[in-house]
């Protein structure tokens, strides 16, 4: 029995290739890439994605991503995982809605943390 289709999933793919300066200074952007791929045991959501938060100089301080596996990962599993400056996690993707949520929630904590935002 195949999943029910996930009701929020063309809100990400709506966003693909959007580039969004996240601070009133516009030194820290946000870039989207979305695209639907065939579902497969790597990608079982049909999805290739990468959600970036970076600094002024360009660097990426936040990534949540499918683009490649997580180290010690077997071959199959799912690649999703998010970046935060030099560290990798795994990350469990439930839906399009909830991956959005968690970025931005990652996204702002960052900019805390810089002093970006209040």
């Amino acid at each position: 029995m195949t999943e029910p289709r996930d009701p929020t999933l063309d809100v990400l793919l709506d966003l693909d290739g959007q580039v969004l300066v996240v601070d009133p200074e516009g030194g820290h952007w946000v870039r989207v890439v979305v695209t639907r791929v065939p579902e497969s045991p790597e990608k079982p959501h049909g999805l290739d994605y990468s959600l970036t938060l970076h600094g002024p100089d360009g660097e990426r301080l936040v990534g949540f991503d499918n683009a490649h596996p997580v180290a010690r990962q077997k071959r199959g599993e799912p690649q999703d995982h998010r970046h935060r400056l030099r560290t990798i996690k795994a990350y469990d993707y439930r839906d399009a809605a909830t991956l959005l949520g968690d970025f931005w929630t990652t996204v702002d904590a960052v900019l805390r943390e810089r002093g970006v935002i209040p």
